[in-house]
């Protein structure tokens, strides 16, 4: 199934959940449904529903001593795009300070300007 299929068959608790893990870029589900206003009951079954549809990720994680899911919006949904130059991601990606003045820097600007 398509996502662009499956998001046209979403209830209007399911689009607001699934723009609600957009928005945030990750949820705890703990937090997901109270943000939802909705029961946990519910917040359980629209998440459920979700990842059947491969509309988000689901995590078991640990949050505030309690066990728990991390939802994260799937990576098609990401758009890598706009840090690639040619098959180069942006240095600038990682924990590291780059050097304006180095050599993996330079290259990746090139790269840029050949795209053009």
């Amino acid at each position: 199934m398509s996502t662009q299929t499956a998001e046209d068959e979403l209830s209007e608790d399911e689009r607001r959940g699934l723009a609600l893990i957009r928005e945030t870029g990750g949820i705890h589900q703990s937090n997901f449904w109270k943000e939802l206003d909705v029961s946990s009951r519910k917040g359980s079954r629209i998440v459920e529903s979700l990842v059947e549809k491969d509309l988000i990720d689901r995590e078991e994680t640990v949050h505030e001593g309690h066990n728990t899911y991390y939802l994260s919006p799937t990576a098609a949904d990401l758009d890598f795009s706009l840090l690639m130059a040619g098959d180069m991601l942006s240095p600038f990606i990682g924990d590291e300070e780059i050097d304006e003045q180095s050599d993996a820097f330079s290259q990746w600007v090139m790269n840029l300007a050949y795209e053009e």
